[in-house]
This record gives structure tokens, sequence and C-alpha cells, in this order.
């Protein structure tokens, strides 16, 4: 199968007050068509910046892309003017934010907001555009669509505003959905319903996904491959079966171990990874997460290989995160 999106050595930095520091550090991935990747990793290990990387959506001046290649549907995307972005973003690529209260313009009713892509992507009239616009949060589950069509932001709930940044990722048909913590903030019902359209969507057009999440849990229902972020760089990545079976590295042991089990003795306290990620100015050339054990020496000096142990199975080969130590 053919892939829709191949990253290679990315490398994405920001210009600040103690110059330039590096966020994404030669991270490399594939994705293939009607595929999903899960993306997982604590705050600060550079999952957005990755996934705002391919869309160019980085804050400007300072953010930038330092070097590597992302490519989609075989065409180079890195270094491409603002034109050939603009044709991608929302068309070729949907994206679903973070926060669907800051990403919705708070002054501007939800119908103005999906219209603009539509007229401006599938070339149709402003009122054809309404019209798609209603099936569209239709399709998504909003009640009275019609109505909702001619509010703002604000008088719809924390999951009706999710539904509508995902109609507007959606309108176009893209190839690829970034859907970044879709579900955050979100009651379980309501992140399930969440879920469960995405996948509907993504059955019914043929797209790949790109989940950006904390759960555990949803990476393994939604996705087909894994990939473990820690401090700018892909530490691990494999399918998700051999991942949750046969995890490698000792960060994705520690996030594994963190989740609660059925099996587990009542009312003990979860293993928890202990330190935190580094700021990122003070990341080091070796492992990083040798780095939050304060383990000095070579392995914080010289960065590890990263190797295929196995097809698909691929770690950041650091002696001392890899051992039989660390089970």
């Amino acid at each position: 199968m053919s892939n829709l999106l191949q990253i290679e050595g990315l490398e994405t930095g920001f210009e600040t007050e103690r110059g330039l520091i590096r966020a994404v550090d030669g991270v490399s991935f594939e994705l293939q068509k009607g595929k999903t990747v899960g993306v997982v990793g604590e705050s600060g290990c550079g999952k957005t910046v990755t996934a705002m990387s391919i869309v160019d959506l980085l804050p400007k001046p300072s953010g930038k892309v330092l070097g590597g290649r992302i490519s989609l549907n075989g065409r180079e995307l890195t270094g491409a003017d603002q034109e050939v972005m603009q044709r991608v973003r929302g068309n070729e690529i949907g994206v679903i934010f973070q926060e669907p209260m800051a990403a919705l313009n708070p002054v501007q009713r939800i119908g103005k907001q999906i219209t603009e892509a539509l007229i401006l992507h599938k070339r149709i009239g402003k009122v054809a555009a309404l019209k798609e616009a209603v099936k569209l949060l239709e399709s998504v589950g909003i009640p009275s669509p019609e109505r909702r069509v001619i509010e703002y932001p604000h008088q719809l709930s924390g999951g009706m505003r999710q539904r509508v940044m995902i109609a507007i990722a959606l309108c176009c048909e893209p190839d690829l959905l970034i859907a970044d913590e879709p579900t955050t903030a979100l009651d379980v019902t309501v992140q399930a319903q969440i879920l469960n359209l995405i996948s509907k969507m993504q059955e019914n057009i043929g797209m790949a996904v790109m989940l950006i999440t904390h759960d555990l849990g949803v990476i393994a229902e939604q996705c087909d491959e894994v990939i473990v972020m820690y401090a700018g760089r892909i530490v691990e990545r494999a399918p998700v079966l051999e991942l949750f079976s046969n995890p490698l590295h000792a960060y994705t042991k520690g996030l594994l171990a963190s989740i609660p089990r059925l099996d587990s003795e009542r009312k003990t306290v979860l293993p928890t990874i202990p330190g935190q990620v580094a700021p990122i100015h003070e990341f080091v050339a070796g492992c990083r997460f040798c780095q939050r054990m304060k383990r000095s020496g070579k392995s914080i000096q010289e960065r590890p290989d990263y190797l295929e142990i196995k097809p698909g199975h691929f770690v950041e080969q650091c002696p001392e995160c890899t051992e039989e130590k660390n089970d």
C-alpha cells in the first residue's frame, strides 16, 4: 500500500530569547491511506508541533521547519509557498484543533466558518455552501442544524463545538485528518461519540488519520500504529498490538504501567514515571529519558541509534532504556 504522508528527519525550532531551540528533533514516519496512527506522549514532547509543521501553522515568525522532508501524495510540502499550503489546508488535510473554543472565531456564525472552506476549495456559491453546511452539521450529529448554523460558538456546548470543528475539518473530504486531542475536556459519553464519528467518516471517505492523544485507551481502540514521542523525538514506534504486548523502551513501559487495570489490587497507588520532561532549552544531545532519570556519562552525551528491531517495530536503542532491567 502506498504512503499518503511521508516525513523524513523533520526538525522544527523556535527563535527565542535564549536563541534557537529545537522542539522536534529528527522525526521520521509514514502514514498509509485509510490507516490511523496514534501519537502519544506527555505534554511538551513535540506532538502538536510535529502536526503543525505538516500544515505549516507554526507560530510566525519564531516557528520554522529547520530540516527534513514532508511529502503528501508524493508532493513535497517542505518549503512550499503560502498559496500552495492554502490549497492543501482544509482541502487535502483537515485539522481538528486542540481547543475548539479557541480555534473557532467567536464573532462569526457557525455557518460562515464552515462555508468559508467550501467556497474556497469547492468553488460553490454561498447559498449552496450554506445548504451543505447544514447537511454537515446534521452528519456530525448536531440537532436542529438549521438553527445552529446561524448561531455563534459561545451558544454551543463543548461537545457541539468539537463536532463543528470536525464538520469544518471534513467538509472537503480530506485525504488526511490531523486530530489534536479531539476529546480533551469532554465527558466520557461525548468522547465515545466523537471517536465513533471520526471512525465512521474515515470509513466513508477512506482518509488517513493522525490522532494525537494522551489516552492510551483511545490509542488501543482507534489506531493501527502507535508513535511514542519524548522530548521532541520518537522513542518507539510499532503496530498497536505489538506495542502493547511487547514495549521495548523504558518510557513506553512507564506509560503503559500507569494505566489503571481491572486486575490491579484495589486502593493501590498507580505507578508513575519519576521526574518530568526537561525544558526544551535544556535538552541534551544524548538520550533525553536518561536525562530525566538523572543518569550521566555516554548515555546523555551521544544520541542513541533509532533501529528497526523487528518488521514495523522501531526503538531508540539506548542501552540504559532498553535493557531487561527496565522490565
